[in-house]
């Protein structure tokens, strides 16, 4: 008889349930209310997995099948780890050969205070469309652009919904972030198949945005009309003395897009982009090539620009990343992920799960339904949205599979639902960060973040008409 057979219910969602405890207690218990450290959500998961381990070997599963199980996993999953090993690369070659600093450094300059929450949502989404990082982007330019928008008079809540929207839209494009890689992983998509059926989605949630932000502008006016250049020279003028600016730097940038456009293999495109900016820095930048194996090891420091003086903090902040290990921890993540995931992928648990709580849906709209509240329920819990990719993914893909829908719908789901609902959680890790990054408060800006509050609509509602849903393709 086959083991999975004899097993009970209880058994099999035991490994879940102790990770549940697990997340409850030291990601919410700890920092929330006892003002303690939260646990390393890696720490979480090696804890889950020897757990669930512990679990099958005295239940009677042999290590052999054990290890195999989970080897599957991490071998399905090892063509998008390599892309997280590329995308530190091509962040620091981007920015060595002077690619990412000329977009900021012409972007500033381009900002109109008669537009300016147009223009807030706009320029987000070039930064972290070509670097592959919301954060990043707010802790930026967005830095920049609420700076601009409190000296013009400007109103800061709408601003920084602006500058939100726009960052989280342009990583949701960006074939360089972490988390669309991961949503793409967790469910087994390609990526541009991925970034392609997020834009049924975001696109129009985000052309909605646009659109209010626009009106905004007239019925909420700054209350100036100049920029003060001392707000924005200090920054300008050391991104100019650090690196030269021609046409040719778009090149990298061209090539990504072309991939995109023409469903290349993302490794080998992401690789090739790098090659290029590396041999455009050795070309037009004034730095040697010692600097550039460095950007492509541990990334670019601003240290590097030994010849500028007095740095501003914000240069620093931008400029000093990337390299091999610019996403060492969200691999070391992913391989814990995947070490419990395939370990309790042999008593089928979150299927089981999955089953058990919606066993009565039977509709390819509800399926997707349930998906997007899970994603919303998980990523609460766990503040962390790469946790609830891979808890989401694998308890729905069997589901989406039986259902005719493609997985594609279900990646996509787990980001309308998780990484476009970080900025309207409370409590979020990204609330945090956002609120002390921008200084505006939770309450000034979360009702003014239109595209995740249009996003929450358009999703359910996609699923509900079946538009989008690709069931044709099954």
């Amino acid at each position: 008889m086959n083991r999975k057979q004899t097993l009970s219910f209880f058994q099999i969602i035991l490994p879940v349930l102790f990770l549940g405890v697990l997340i409850i207690y030291g990601m919410v218990i700890r920092p929330k209310f006892l003002g303690q450290p939260g646990f390393p959500l890696e720490i979480v998961f090696l804890l889950a997995a020897v757990f669930a381990i512990g679990e099958l070997m005295i239940i009677g599963f042999k290590w052999n099948d054990i290890q195999n199980a989970f080897i599957q996993k991490l071998a399905r999953g090892f063509p998008a780890l390599l892309i997280l090993f590329a995308i530190g690369i091509i962040i620091g070659t981007w920015i060595i050969s002077g690619t990412i600093p000329m977009l900021i450094y012409f972007g500033v300059q381009s900002i109109n205070p008669t537009y300016i929450y147009v223009l807030a949502f706009l320029i987000p989404i070039i930064f972290s469309t070509l670097t592959g990082t919301s954060w990043g982007s707010i802790g930026t330019i967005g830095v920049v652009i609420i700076g601009i928008a409190s000296v013009i008079g400007a109103n800061l809540g709408i601003t920084a919904g602006a500058i939100v929207g726009g960052a989280f839209f342009g990583d949701k494009l960006s074939p360089l972030s972490d988390t669309t890689n991961i949503a793409a992983m967790a469910t087994e998509v390609d990526l541009y198949d991925h970034i392609r059926s997020m834009m049924f989605t975001t696109l129009p949630s985000a052309l909605i945005a646009l659109v209010i932000y626009f009106i905004l502008g007239f019925t909420h006016p700054p209350t100036g009309s100049e920029i003060d250049p001392r707000q924005i020279e200090p920054t300008l003028n050391a991104v100019a003395s650090m690196f030269n600016f021609n046409g040719f730097l778009l090149i990298p940038p061209i090539i990504v897009l072309y991939g995109s456009i023409r469903k290349l293999a993302p490794l080998p495109t992401l690789l090739t982009s790098s090659l290029s900016a590396a041999g455009l820095a050795l070309i037009f930048q004034p730095y040697s090539m010692g600097d550039i194996m460095t950007a492509l090891h541990t990334g670019f420091n601003v240290d590097m620009a030994y010849w500028v003086t007095g740095m501003p903090e914000s240069i620093d902040t931008l400029f000093t990343r990337g390299g091999l290990y610019e996403l060492i921890e969200a691999i070391i993540f992913t391989f814990m992920v995947f070490i419990f995931i395939g370990t309790i992928d042999l008593i089928d648990a979150m299927p089981t799960i999955v089953n058990r709580v919606f066993g009565e849906i039977k509709s390819k709209a509800s399926t997707i339904i349930s998906s997007l509240f899970a994603t919303a329920f998980a990523n609460g819990i766990t503040s962390n949205q790469s946790a609830a990719s891979f808890i989401v993914g694998d308890a729905f893909v069997k589901r989406y599979d039986k259902a005719g829908i493609s997985r594609k719908v279900l990646s996509r789901s787990i980001e309308d639902y998780g990484t476009m609902l970080e900025s309207l959680v409370p409590w979020h890790a990204t609330v945090i960060f956002l609120t002390t990054t921008l200084g505006v408060s939770y309450g000034e800006y979360w009702y003014w973040q239109i595209l995740s509050l249009v996003n929450l609509i358009v999703a359910p509602t996609l699923a509900i008409l079946g538009k989008g849903c690709f069931y044709e393709e099954d």
